[in-house]
């Protein structure tokens, strides 16, 4: 594994634990060179997928994407990094085991707009908002008036 400090090439792995969620394992490694101590996660990886945008480019699956778009929405609305490590990781198992190389971009979107809907309204309303790419105010009242009659409810503390 290489540093991340100095790019040597060897580190010795100093410590390993499960995730809190058995979805991947933490490792606490310590590089070989200047002695610098950084963690990596290795998560299982079953095959290749492919996201299938809407313009019919193809790239590969990356959950950081998906994370970092959940993050975003949950912005400053006490929504533990946990529950939002959970949802990733949810999202990910569920593309992962469909047994598909590739996945339509709009099918993930509405994987994570499901999550989000149970998480936390306020996100579920900020992620549409990019997603369905709201072009008028009207639209985004329109959508949360439509979020607040179903019941969409408020989990996220505030």
């Amino acid at each position: 594994m290489r540093c991340p400090f100095c790019a040597h090439d060897n580190s010795q792995v100093k410590d390993s634990r499960p995730t809190e969620d058995g979805a991947a394992i933490r490792r606490r490694r310590q590089c070989e060179g200047c002695g610098a101590r950084f963690t990596t996660f290795e998560r299982i990886q079953l095959r290749e997928i492919t996201v299938v945008k809407s313009d019919d480019t193809r790239e590969p699956f990356a959950r950081a994407k998906i994370e970092q778009s959940v993050t975003l929405a949950c912005r400053k609305r006490g929504v533990a990094q946990e529950r939002i490590d959970q949802l990733v990781s949810g999202i990910q198992r569920q593309i992962e085991t469909m047994g598909e190389t590739e996945i339509a971009s709009r099918a993930i979107g509405q994987m994570v707009m499901d999550g989000l809907r149970q998480l936390d309204s306020v996100a579920y309303i900020r992620f549409a908002s990019v997603y369905r790419d709201f072009s008028e105010a009207k639209d985004f009242e329109e959508f949360a008036s439509a979020v607040q009659q179903v019941g969409g409810r408020d989990v996220g503390g505030n």
